[in-house]
């Protein structure tokens, strides 16, 4: 490649990235809360950290529901892939704290942490 082509080739790269980075309007770049961002991070830390307790929470949920055979192996399998959702959103809203997604910082999983209490079939269970 000579030194004129590489010239016109960074040339033109630049143009075109300032071409693009002019046409985005103003509206589309919105401001951190730096509250709700700090919220997002740390419940997505939480959950990263507390994933793995979905694993007897719903072992004791299902035993509870179900009996302890059921327990001690459906709840197992819940358990586990509960606790792969909520570790997966951990790692998402921790990467993605400084961006308003979902609107408004909201959280992707209901409830927010392993430890809410939650309603299941019309019962109450305290976690």
């Amino acid at each position: 490649m000579t030194r004129s082509l590489a010239v016109r080739t960074w040339c033109a790269a630049a143009l075109i990235l300032a071409l693009c980075a002019w046409s985005v309007p103003a509206s589309a770049a919105v401001a951190m809360d730096g509250k709700k961002g700090f919220t997002k991070l740390s419940r997505g830390v939480v959950n990263v950290l507390t994933g793995w307790v979905e694993i007897p929470k719903r072992v004791m949920e299902t035993s509870q529901l179900s009996g302890p055979a059921a327990g001690f192996t459906w709840g197992i399998l819940r358990g586990l892939g509960h606790g792969f959702i909520r570790t997966a959103a951990g790692l998402y809203e921790t990467a993605t704290f400084p961006f308003p997604a979902p609107p408004n910082y909201a959280p992707i999983l209901e409830p927010e942490y392993v430890f809410t209490t939650e309603t299941v079939r019309g019962d109450t269970y305290d976690d």
